[in-house]
C-alpha cells in the first residue's frame, strides 16, 4: 500500500477556505440574502464551515441547504428543505470539480425558480471539464491526467487533506 501524495494538508485547507470566506464576503456585500447549498457529504461539510466563518466576519446567509444526487446518474436531485430561491444568491459549494457533471446537475432544483444569482465554490478545481461549469471560488487549482483522482477528507466536521491518487 502505497502513501497519500497529499496536496492539502489540514492547515492550508483551513487557510484556504477562510480566504474564500472572505472572498465571498467581499463579493456580495450588498446582497439581499445568500443561501448555501452543499452537496451531500464533502459538500455539505464544507459549507457548515464556510456558513460558520461567514458569520464569524459579519455575513450572516439566509441559509444552509444539502443537495442529495447520485453522481454518477444524477437523475433525481433532492434538497433537504424547501427554501424560497426568489431574489436569493445561491452559493453551491462542493469539494471537487473534476467534469463539472455533478455542480452542473446541482442546479436543476434552483433552475425552474428566480434567484438572484448562482456562484460555485470547490475546494479543489481540475482542470477536465466535460460540462460548461466554471467556479467562482477555488481553493486549489490542479492539472491532472484523467487516471488521476483527487479524495477529500472530511473528519469531524473539519477538512483533515486532500491527496491524489
Amino acid at each position: 500500500m502505497s502513501e497519500k501524495n497529499y496536496i492539502l494538508s489540514a492547515e492550508v485547507a483551513q487557510r484556504k477556505l477562510q480566504r474564500m470566506a472572505y472572498e465571498i464576503a467581499e463579493r456580495n456585500t450588498g446582497v439581499k440574502s445568500l443561501v448555501l447549498a452543499g452537496i451531500h457529504e464533502n459538500g455539505m461539510q464544507i459549507a457548515r464551515l464556510l456558513y460558520d466563518m461567514l458569520k464569524n466576519i459579519g455575513l450572516h446567509p439566509a441559509d444552509l441547504i444539502e443537495i442529495e444526487l447520485d453522481k454518477r446518474h444524477p437523475s433525481e436531485i433532492k434538497i433537504s428543505k424547501p427554501i424560497p430561491v426568489d431574489g436569493q444568491t445561491i452559493i453551491l459549494v462542493d469539494d471537487v470539480a473534476n467534469s463539472g457533471k455533478t455542480l452542473l446537475y446541482a442546479l436543476k432544483p434552483f433552475l425552474d425558480r428566480h434567484p438572484e444569482g448562482v456562484q460555485i465554490l470547490v475546494l479543489v478545481d481540475r482542470a477536465h471539464k466535460a460540462f460548461p461549469v466554471q467556479p467562482d471560488y477555488i481553493g486549489l487549482s490542479l492539472s491532472t491526467t484523467l487516471q488521476e483522482h483527487i479524495f477529500v477528507s472530511v473528519e469531524n466536521g473539519m477538512v483533515s487533506g486532500a491527496w491524489l491518487e
